[in-house]
């Protein structure tokens, strides 16, 4: 039986990235993005093209196909009233309850998603995939990445946030019996 292939491509900066905010449904960043052309040239021919439904991901999809299938497990972590905040305004104006959300993944002080919920959204989609063979490229954001790696490590969900993912930043993960985290050779 083929293989699955899973390439996981964080979408393009955003200003609320730039000032290190919690998400919002903002566009890319025009400015870092001209800096970048030919992004993701490796991955034009990728017959199955995903991408969460915020702009930020449908636009970095857009540069690497014509018609994205929009996922709704791919959606970005649901920060509820943190939206736009950064983490340096959240220390001095709730320090006890970010320190919360940061020690217990079941934690949603934000009112939206908490860590514990991110993780099984996103294990279900994965455990959908692992009978379809192919290569998939999913467009999505950091949380949603750490997420999957959790899950496919194994990993306790409190590794989320000791995981780092840059703009346009890619993980391979294949999918024969059990997920596997692959890392490629520099082109």
């Amino acid at each position: 039986m083929q293989a699955t292939r899973l390439t996981l491509m964080c979408h393009g900066r955003t200003a609320a990235q730039k000032a290190a905010r919690f998400g919002l449904d903002e566009p890319l960043d025009t400015g870092w993005l001209a800096k970048r052309p030919g992004i993701g040239r490796e991955y034009r021919n990728v017959r199955h093209l995903l991408c969460g439904p915020e702009l930020r991901a449908r636009q970095t999809a857009a540069l690497l196909g014509d018609e994205p299938q929009t996922i709704q497990a791919l959606a970005d972590c649901d920060f509820g009233q943190w939206r736009g905040l950064s983490v340096d305004e959240l220390l001095k104006t709730e320090p006890q309850l970010l320190q919360a959300w940061r020690d217990d993944p079941d934690a949603a002080p934000h009112g939206g998603e908490s860590v514990s919920r991110l993780c099984r959204r996103v294990g279900d989609w994965l455990a959908t995939l692992e009978n379809t063979p192919g290569h998939y490229l999913a467009v999505t954001h950091p949380f949603v990445i750490r997420a999957a790696l959790v899950n496919v490590l194994g990993c306790p969900m409190a590794t989320l946030n000791r995981i780092d993912i840059e703009p346009l930043g890619v993980v391979d993960l294949r999918f024969n019996e059990v997920w596997r985290l692959r890392l490629q050779e520099p082109a």
